[in-house]
């Protein structure tokens, strides 16, 4: 999976999970990608900073927030707490609950838990539909 980061063409900048930049370029000419913001089908990459490794484990990405990140991310963890809620807890089988749901061997439900990014992708690569969820630092304490 590679992080995008886009703008629409009203200068709304937002984020996007994809399996690569092909399926990125798939996925918008479908008119899959849209803004959040504005819902405008006009999406482009927005130019981006390398990721670049120092080497250290734990290095993470940090955002300075101003009032907007700040909504933001109550609205995101507010999602998030949603769907936790009217969900199962399935810990580390999640990619084997999700198949059985997905190919009707269980009863349908909503389910989260935890994969590891070689199940992910073979999830995607299957057709299971699923998004991550955010993790926040204070969910960790």
């Amino acid at each position: 999976m590679i992080l995008f980061s886009l703008v629409c063409d009203a200068d709304h900048s937002f984020d996007g999970w994809f399996r690569n930049g092909d399926d990125f370029d798939k996925q918008k000419k479908r008119g899959l990608v849209t803004c959040p913001v504005c819902h405008s089908p006009k999406v482009d990459k927005a130019l981006m900073a390398p990721a670049v490794s120092t080497g250290r484990k734990n290095d993470k990405i940090a955002l300075a927030m101003g009032e907007e990140q700040r909504k933001a991310l109550a609205q995101l963890k507010a999602m998030a707490a949603k769907a936790r809620e009217n969900a199962d807890y399935v810990g580390d089988k999640f990619a084997e609950e999700a198949r059985k749901i997905h190919f009707g061997e269980t009863e349908a439900r909503g389910i989260y838990g935890e994969a590891t990014a070689d199940e992910a992708r073979s999830l995607i690569d299957e057709g299971v539909e699923f998004m991550p969820l955010p993790v926040f630092p204070d969910d960790q304490n």
